[in-house]
């Protein structure tokens, strides 16, 4: 038996260079707050003037008195689902930013560090919730576990964790 090696089992001779890890620095939990607050003032400051449109302010009005508290308010869901699309969605899904996030210098990448696709965005971290919202029950509950969530080594909410994604700072 001889000891060359046959060159057809022999292991490659490209050169494979070391990529460097690109460790990005996570989003503070205070900065995710500021950023937070400030989309939330954006959408409904967008809401409170929608809602003064004549016409839509008395069916939204009826609507909540009729819904009560606890209750259900479809112009609700309706008007703010389409306000945090028409404001929200582009810049998420070209830049990885809701406008708060941009004022703040922060950005949503998949655990990995890659662009999150369309379904995780909008569905997964921000649909989830939107839909665990409607009830004021379950809002409490999701809203109480998903903002704890941010305490863990990962900085992770809930909604990061369903979606596969983390905020860093740019």
């Amino acid at each position: 038996m001889s000891n060359t090696v046959d060159e057809r089992f022999a292991a490659p001779q490209a050169h494979v260079a070391d990529i460097a890890s690109g460790d990005v620095a996570l989003a503070g939990r205070w900065i995710r707050l500021l950023a937070a607050i400030l989309d939330g003032l954006i959408i409904g400051g967008a809401a409170w003037l929608v809602g003064m449109i004549p016409g839509i302010e008395s069916r939204w009005a009826d609507q909540t008195a009729q819904a009560g508290f606890t209750g259900f308010n479809p112009y609700a869901l309706v008007i703010g689902g389409s306000l945090f699309l028409l404001i929200q969605s582009w810049p998420l899904l070209t830049r990885g930013q809701t406008i708060g996030k941009m004022i703040c210098g922060l950005r949503i990448v998949r655990s990995d560090g890659g662009k999150p696709d369309p379904w995780r965005l909008l569905g997964l971290r921000y649909g989830l919730g939107f839909v665990m919202n409607t009830n004021v029950t379950v809002s409490t509950i999701y809203g109480l576990i998903d903002g704890l969530l941010i305490f863990r080594s990962s900085r992770q909410c809930l909604h990061d964790t369903l979606a596969d994604t983390k905020v860093i700072k740019l």
